[in-house]
């Protein structure tokens, strides 16, 4: 399914369609089940996902057995463990699949090895690069000042189609919140929405 990767960058970067098919001949696709682990710390591992279809999510798992959910990727996303992928260093996270996903493996030197080919890539690796800085800097700010409402309606602004999809104890996990705080989150906003009506 490397037509969806190549969807993906002709709508970022001015490509033909020859362009498109050449960059991306190199690239691999794998299927994962749901509940498989992709990647697990110490690993060594250099490659980065794109999601085609299926949803992946990255998360720790503290001293006391308790899971921390990084980040979510759903379709069209990119994710992987920088320590790893980037450094060369063992991985800090668990991958895993939450349902059954098909992703394109890029290697960390996929943007520089096709720059020939498609000059403007290296332009969209610097973007996609300081969204991740982005996202990451947001979410370390929702994190330590956002109350659990706020941080709940910017998961589903980021994250619009998660919510059917996601249990509600790995939305949670990712808000850094208990379920039972999510769920009076999810009750008081259904109020407050109803009383609108």
């Amino acid at each position: 399914m490397l037509e969806h990767f190549q969807l993906y960058l002709k709508s970022r970067l001015q490509l033909t369609d020859e362009q498109a098919v050449e960059a991306t001949s190199c690239l691999n696709t794998k299927t994962f089940k749901k509940g498989q682990v992709i990647l697990s710390p110490g690993d060594l591992r250099s490659d980065n996902y794109f999601v085609n279809s299926g949803l992946l999510r990255s998360f720790t798992i503290d001293e006391k057995g308790k899971e921390h959910i990084i980040q979510f990727a759903p379709e069209n996303w990119v994710i992987s463990d920088r320590d790893s992928s980037i450094f060369n260093e063992p991985s800090q996270l668990f991958i895993d699949a939450i349902e059954q996903t098909e992703v394109l493996i890029v290697p960390k030197d996929f943007f520089s090895d096709i720059k020939n080919i498609v000059p403007q890539i290296l332009e969209l690796n610097i973007l996609m690069l300081h969204n991740s800085i982005r996202f990451m800097q947001k979410r370390i700010n929702m994190l330590l000042g956002a109350t659990a409402e706020e941080r709940y309606l910017d998961f589903i602004k980021l994250y619009p189609n998660l919510t059917l999809r996601v249990p509600q104890w790995m939305i949670a996990s990712y808000l850094g919140v208990t379920p039972e705080s999510l769920s009076r989150v999810r009750k008081d906003l259904a109020h407050k929405h109803f009383k609108k009506d």
